[in-house]
């Protein structure tokens, strides 16, 4: 048993064989869950012929620089925006040898919220090498920071295994 619930061991496992199956590489661009998409993945044995990086860009700062996130996007729409997510998914493909990269920013809690963004907002985005996109906008609400950040892990996997479904 991993560190992982068993569903998103299993979903992670799955991620993992068909893109092994189809040679493709996936790179995660993470802000609320800091890693864990990322680690979900790599949980799984074998997963190096997958994953080729993940960026955790808790930060603006670390958005901007590590994956390209434009100042006027972040002044105009916030960090936890869509079109943040789909300049972090596009920065992340760019920035990497993966043939499809997954993005998430949003508010885990339990703090941070506000009338237009509430605590459980978060936003997803995927981009593929072949011009693919999927995004999401996850109202989870304040169920707990460990529950927002676990359901964010279930929905990104979600959208790299329907990725896999289609053409890269």
């Amino acid at each position: 048993m991993g560190i992982y619930p068993a569903d998103i061991e299993q979903q992670a496992a799955t991620v993992i064989a068909a893109y092994r199956d189809l040679g493709w590489m996936i790179a995660t661009a993470e802000s609320c869950t800091g890693g864990l998409i990322a680690g979900a993945l790599t949980e799984i044995a074998g997963s190096s012929a997958v994953v080729d990086r993940g960026f955790v860009t808790y930060t603006n700062q670390a958005k901007m620089e590590l994956i390209g996130v434009s100042s006027v996007t972040l002044a105009a729409f916030g960090a936890v925006s869509k079109e943040t997510a789909l300049q972090m998914a596009q920065g992340a493909l760019i920035r990497s040898d993966a043939h499809v990269a997954v993005a998430v920013t949003g508010i885990a809690g339990p703090g941070g919220g506000s009338a237009d963004k509430p605590v459980g907002l978060v936003h997803l985005a995927l981009r593929s090498r072949s011009g693919e996109i999927d995004y999401r906008e996850m109202r989870y609400g304040d169920i707990g920071r460990d529950q927002v950040r676990l359901a964010t892990v279930r929905t990104a996997l979600d959208m790299l295994a329907g990725a896999a479904q289609t053409p890269a």
